[in-house]
C-alpha cells in the first residue's frame, strides 16, 4: 500500500521549470540510444519528402517565392521540435495560412509580412508564458470544423488558376465571389497542358495511396510531372520561368525593416496569425495525442511556436505552426520523439543544397494539384456531416463559421463561430438547472452510537408548516439567474424559516451570488430565519464576496444540520 507522502509529490503543482521544459529534453532523460534514433531518423526522412513539395506550393499560393516555404519549413520546423511541449509535432508552412499571408502581402509587401510573423511570434510567446494555451482547447468543435473546412474551401480556390493555366489581365482578387467571377471571366485562356499536368499529378496522388499507401505520393507525383513537363518541352509555367528556381543555402537572419508605423499597420495580420498559430498548432499536438496516447504541454508548445515563428521571420520565412498532416505523417512512420521533427528540417536543408536547380523543372499546376488534394483531406466531411444532423444549435455554429469564413474573413469566422458556441453553451446549461421546493426531509433515525452523533427522528420535522426548503441542482451562473431568482422571490412570507440546499451546486458566479444576496435581503425584511446547506468552499467564497454572511444568512453542512439548529433555537426560546 503505497504511503501517504509519495501521493502528495505525485498530485503537487508542477513547476515553472517543469511546465515549460521541452519534450526533447523529457525524452532524453528517458535514454535515447540507436534504436530510437533509427526510428526517428526515418520517420523524419519520410516527413521531408512528403513537406518538400507541400512547403513549396504553400508558399507559392500565399504569394511568396517556393524558398521561403522551405526557409519556414527548415528553421521553424528545427526549433517547434527543439522546444515544443509534444513528442510528435512537425512545423512548418501551413496550408490554413495561405489566405491571410496572401492578403498581408497584398497590402505590406514581403516585408510587411516578416514583421507580422515576428509580432505574432512575440505574442505567442507571451500568450504560453501566461498560460493562455490552457483555455484555446474550449473552442467549440463545430467552429473547428466549420473553419477548416472554410479553409479548405479557399485553398481549392486560390488554386484554379494554376490548375487550369489561366491567363488574367490584372491581378487576381483575394475575395471569394470576386475571384470566382475574374476566374470565371478568363475560362477561354485555359491551357490544356497545365489542366494535364494538374490532372497527372492528382491522379498519381490518389492512385499511390490506394494501390501503394506507403509511398511517398505527393513527392512522386511533383517529379514525374516535372520530368514530363521537361522531356516534352511542354508549354507550362514552372517555378523556374517564374521564379528563377531557388537558392542553394539559407540566408544569413536579419530583422525585417522595423518602425512604429510599420508595425501600427501590420499589428491585426500579426493578431490574426497569432490566434491561428495558437489554434492549429494545439489542434495537431491534441492529434497527435490521440494517436499516440501521450500528453503535450499546451503553453510550452505556444512558446516554441512564438520563437519558431521569431527565427523564421528573420531568416525570411512565412508563419510557422504545427501542421495536422505532416505530425500524422511522423506518427504513423514511427517517430520515438522530438529529433525526428529536427531531422526532417536538417533532411529538408539537405535536399535544398542538393537538388535545388531540379526544383526549377517542377509545374505550378502540379504543386496546385497537390494543394488541391491537400484541401479535399482537410475537410473532415464525416464530422461535418454529423454536425448538420446532430442538433440545430450545432448545426447552426458550424455553417456560420463556415460560410464567414468563406465570404467574409478567417478571424470573423472564429470569433462569431466561438460566441455562437459560448451562446449555445450558455443556454444549455441555463436549461440544464433545477430549483426544486419540498417540504423538511426527516432526521435520521439512530439506532446505536454508531450514526454520527445525530439525534433521532422526529415526526413533526417532516411536516413544519414554519420551514421551506429549496434545493438547487446544476451550475448556478448568470445563465441560469433569472430563473432561479424568480423562483426564490416566491418565498412565502408566513415562513418563519428557510434553508437553500446548495450541495447539488458545482459552480456559482458573481451573477448568482447577488440573486442570493437580492434573497437574504428581503427575508430579513421579513423577520425569516435563512440557512444555506452544503455550499462548496468556492461557492461560500463567492458568497461572502458579496456580502452573504452571517448574521443575514448561516452555513451548514447539510440539511438536517440546519434543521437540528432551528429545534435548538426553538426549544431555547420556548424556556
Amino acid at each position: 500500500m503505497p504511503t501517504g507522502e509519495p501521493r502528495t509529490a505525485r498530485f503537487s503543482a508542477p513547476t515553472f521549470l517543469e511546465l515549460f521544459t521541452p519534450k526533447l529534453v523529457t525524452v532524453l532523460r528517458e535514454g535515447y540510444d540507436w534504436p530510437q534514433l533509427r526510428a526517428d531518423a526515418i520517420a523524419g526522412l519520410t516527413v521531408a519528402i512528403v513537406a518538400l513539395p507541400l512547403s513549396m506550393a504553400i508558399a507559392i499560393a500565399s504569394g511568396a517565392s517556393p524558398e521561403r516555404g522551405l526557409f519556414t519549413a527548415i528553421v521553424g520546423g528545427f526549433l517547434i521540435s527543439a522546444l515544443g511541449g509534444s513528442r510528435f509535432q512537425i512545423g512548418g508552412p501551413a496550408g490554413a495560412f495561405i489566405v491571410l499571408v496572401a492578403a498581408t502581402v497584398h497590402r505590406h509587401g514581403i516585408d510587411g509580412l516578416l514583421l507580422a510573423t515576428m509580432i505574432s511570434g512575440v505574442f505567442m510567446l507571451v500568450a504560453g508564458y501566461l498560460r493562455f494555451g490552457t483555455y484555446i482547447k474550449f473552442i467549440p468543435y463545430p467552429v473547428t470544423v466549420g473553419f477548416t473546412a472554410g479553409i479548405a474551401v479557399i485553398i481549392f480556390a486560390s488554386q484554379l488558376k494554376e490548375l487550369f493555366g489561366l491567363t488574367l489581365p490584372d491581378e487576381e482578387p483575394g475575395e471569394f465571389l470576386e475571384k470566382l467571377s475574374v476566374l470565371a471571366a478568363a475560362a477561354p485562356t485555359v491551357n490544356p497542358f497545365a489542366v494535364a499536368m494538374a490532372a497527372l499529378t492528382v491522379g498519381t496522388i490518389l492512385g499511390l495511396k490506394h494501390i501503394r499507401p506507403g509511398w511517398p505520393g505527393m513527392l512522386i507525383a511533383v517529379a514525374v510531372a516535372s520530368v514530363v513537363s521537361a522531356f516534352f518541352a511542354l508549354p507550362v509555367e514552372t517555378i523556374g520561368t517564374r521564379f528563377g528556381g531557388i537558392p542553394r543555402s539559407l540566408p544569413l537572419p536579419a530583422l525585417p525593416p522595423i518602425s512604429g508605423e510599420a508595425m501600427l499597420a501590420v499589428l491585426p495580420d500579426a493578431i490574426a496569425f497569432a490566434l491561428l498559430g495558437s489554434i492549429e498548432s494545439l489542434l495537431s499536438a491534441v492529434v497527435a495525442d490521440g494517436m499516440t496516447g501521450r500528453r503535450h504541454r499546451s503553453n510550452c508548445e505556444l512558446v516554441a511556436q512564438g520563437v519558431a515563428n521569431i527565427a523564421s521571420a528573420m531568416f525570411g520565412g512565412i508563419c510557422a505552426t504545427g501542421t495536422i498532416a505532416r505530425t500524422a505523417t511522423n506518427v504513423r512512420a514511427g517517430a520515438h520523439g522530438p529529433v525526428s521533427g529536427m531531422l526532417h528540417a536538417l533532411f529538408l536543408l539537405g535536399f535544398m543544397l542538393v537538388a535545388a536547380p531540379l526544383a526549377s523543372y517542377i509545374p505550378l499546376a502540379a504543386l496546385a494539384g497537390v494543394l488541391a488534394v491537400v484541401a479535399w483531406n482537410m475537410i473532415e466531411k464525416h464530422a461535418f456531416a454529423a454536425l448538420l444532423r446532430s442538433s440545430r444549435g450545432d448545426a447552426l455554429v458550424l455553417l456560420v463559421t463556415f460560410l464567414l469564413v468563406v465570404f467574409r474573413d478567417l478571424t470573423e469566422g472564429i470569433v462569431v463561430g466561438f460566441a455562437l458556441g459560448a451562446m449555445l453553451f450558455i443556454d444549455r446549461m441555463s436549461k440544464a438547472i433545477a430549483v426544486e421546493a419540498h417540504a423538511p426531509p426527516p432526521l435520521d433515525d439512530m439506532a446505536d452510537r454508531t450514526n454520527g452523533g445525530r439525534e433521532a427522528y422526529h415526526a413533526e420535522s417532516a411536516s413544519d408548516p414554519n420551514t421551506v426548503i429549496y434545493r438547487i441542482s446544476g451550475a448556478f451562473f448568470f445563465g441560469a439567474a433569472s430563473t432561479v431568482g424568480t423562483v426564490l422571490d416566491r418565498i412565502a412570507d408566513q415562513r418563519r424559516n428557510f434553508i437553500l440546499d446548495c450541495s447539488a451546486v458545482p459552480f456559482l458566479d458573481s451573477t448568482a451570488a447577488s440573486v442570493i444576496e437580492g434573497t437574504v435581503r428581503k427575508v430579513r425584511r421579513a423577520g425569516i430565519r435563512f440557512f444555506i446547506a452544503g455550499a462548496s468552499q468556492q461557492a461560500r467564497r463567492m458568497l461572502f464576496t458579496h456580502n452573504v454572511r452571517p448574521p443575514g444568512v448561516r452555513y451548514k453542512a447539510t440539511i438536517a444540520g440546519a434543521l437540528r439548529q432551528l429545534k435548538k433555537e426553538d426549544e431555547a426560546g420556548q424556556e
